[in-house]
């Protein structure tokens, strides 16, 4: 699927603004360093986390020990944690900077997250960060 899909299917939830945040690959994917891959990972709250269990079916994630709203078969996710390292969600959500409508993660963050979880994608992930000067 074309990033700009996966952001147009975001859109379309209609999520509260200032109330969420795309984390994960989603911050590289917007900025063109990553194509998109299989799903969009975003962090909510309040309002947007209460609108979000209308949009989708909540699912437990053994491997992470979270729930999230999985909508569009799974292309989004929506969850109010982060499993992967030690973020405070609210600092991620008030931090978000807007790209084309939508509130990103800043990439500090993403950077951090990406060398805890230390996968093949991630280390690959980081890598054309550097070469793009972001990382």
């Amino acid at each position: 699927m074309a990033s700009a899909g996966v952001f147009d299917l975001l859109r379309s939830l209609e999520l509260p603004a200032g109330d969420y945040a795309v984390f994960g690959s989603g911050p590289l994917i917007v900025r063109g360093i990553v194509e998109a891959a299989n799903d969009l990972d975003v962090l909510a709250r309040g309002a947007a986390w209460k609108k979000a269990q209308g949009h989708g079916e909540l699912v437990y994630l053994s491997e992470h020990d979270v729930e999230v709203v999985s909508c569009f078969d799974g292309v989004v996710t929506i969850g109010t944690e982060w499993a992967i390292g030690e973020f405070d969600v609210d600092e991620l959500i008030d931090t978000a900077e807007i790209i084309d409508g939508l509130p990103f993660v800043p990439l500090e963050h993403v950077v951090l997250y990406k060398q805890v979880a230390g996968r093949p994608k991630d280390l690959l992930h980081l890598e054309l960060l550097e070469r793009a000067g972001l990382g």
